[in-house]
């Protein structure tokens, strides 16, 4: 497991369409130093992003594009991610977790990000619910359903959003009511065709008594403690995703030529790329900022959370646009991965709170004091 030494799977090198590679990190500074995500990071930390960089590079990467143009759900794949540790990132080692931090784990999705970004994001998910279990259940559901989270032959799903209530998460529908020893649940869930996720429809659905998580009436409480580590998860996807992209551009400028001359060379070109560099960083380090004071429990960490997500996934989200944007025609072509990044990270804008919401959250923080 991640937490008992890390695996070299191959060479350290992102393979990304388009004939375009990146480098990834093998304990020392990265060629593009600047924008090197491993900077800050202790020895140990940059064992993780180079097991998580290896693994995307060799079983991610080269399948992202059929898996979004088929729809498929690869499911081997991230198993063998769950056999690294992925499955269980912040949960704890009693019950298979790798008992990494916060700030461990969003330097593992970033990661991770860079070879599908979709993938990673339900990964994300996965471990947002293995957690809520791990800490809020008691003992015997803590050993009964979180080994096989872990190890994710069984996989997590968390259901909120409803037909009728998206953002006010407190207006739901669904339904539990006690009958005997069981809850009755009826109400129903949306799917997303854009994420491997699907409506789920409760009718007359009987639920032991001894599966219910936490107190009575404190599932809403729970999910929402669960949103603020999912909130940093999904903004580390839409990094990983931005850092891609300004490699694939920073590639691109340097063998396209337009005129005789390397786009590279062209100034309005290097000014964009250096405003990508810059919010990518500046992403990167909310982020990070975010995941101690969440892991600290600090009581800024609800209101930083929700900045590192509206920050990071507005940013991430241009610097992946630009990108597109500065490839001209090939950057709207499947052929170019470019196009899945912007497609890809679009949707986190929305996913765990809108950023309508965050904003929401975040001017509350600030009125109440």
């Amino acid at each position: 497991m991640l937490r008992r030494g890390c695996w070299r799977l191959g060479r350290p090198l992102i393979c990304l369409r388009g004939g375009l590679q990146a480098p990834a990190q093998s304990g020392r500074r990265s060629l593009v130093s600047c924008i090197d995500p491993s900077i800050g990071l202790n020895e140990e930390q940059k064992e993780f992003q180079k097991v998580a960089f290896d693994f995307a590079a060799q079983e991610m990467a080269p399948h992202m594009a059929e898996w979004d143009q088929k729809e498929l759900f690869p499911v081997d794949v991230m198993r063998k991610a769950a056999q690294l540790g992925f499955g269980g990132v912040y949960v704890r080692t009693d019950v298979g977790g790798s008992g990494l931090s916060r700030l461990d784990t969003s330097v593992i999705f970033e990661a991770l990000a860079t070879g599908c970004t979709s993938t990673t994001a339900y990964i994300s998910i996965h471990n947002m619910c293995v957690w809520m279990i791990d800490t809020f259940g008691n003992e015997e559901q803590r050993h009964k359903f979180c080994p096989p989270l872990c190890t994710m032959e069984k996989f997590a799903s968390y259901c909120l959003t409803e037909p009728g209530s998206g953002s006010d998460a407190a207006s739901l529908l669904t339904s539990a009511k006690r009958q005997g020893d069981h809850y009755i649940l009826n109400g129903s869930k949306v799917g997303w065709n854009s994420q491997p996720t699907r409506a789920v429809i409760f009718e007359d659905c009987a639920v032991p008594m001894t599966n219910r998580i936490g107190d009575e009436g404190q599932g809403f409480i729970i999910a929402m403690k669960g949103l603020n580590g999912g909130r940093i998860n999904v903004a580390s996807c839409s990094l990983g995703a931005a850092h891609a992209s300004v490699i694939l551009t920073r590639d691109y400028l340097n063998v396209r030529k337009q005129f005789g001359e390397p786009l590279a060379s062209n100034q309005y070109l290097q000014f964009k790329l250096a405003d990508m560099a810059t919010r990518l960083v500046a992403s990167r380090l909310i982020i990070r900022s975010a995941a101690v004071a969440l892991q600290e429990e600090r009581e800024d960490a609800v209101a930083l959370c929700s900045m590192a997500k509206l920050f990071a996934t507005d940013e991430c989200f241009a610097i992946c646009n630009q990108a597109l944007q500065m490839h001209g025609g090939y950057g709207y072509l499947k052929d170019y991965a470019v196009q899945q990044y912007v497609r890809d990270s679009r949707v986190h804008q929305i996913l765990e709170g809108s950023n309508e919401v965050m904003r929401m959250l975040i001017s509350r923080s600030l009125l109440q004091e």
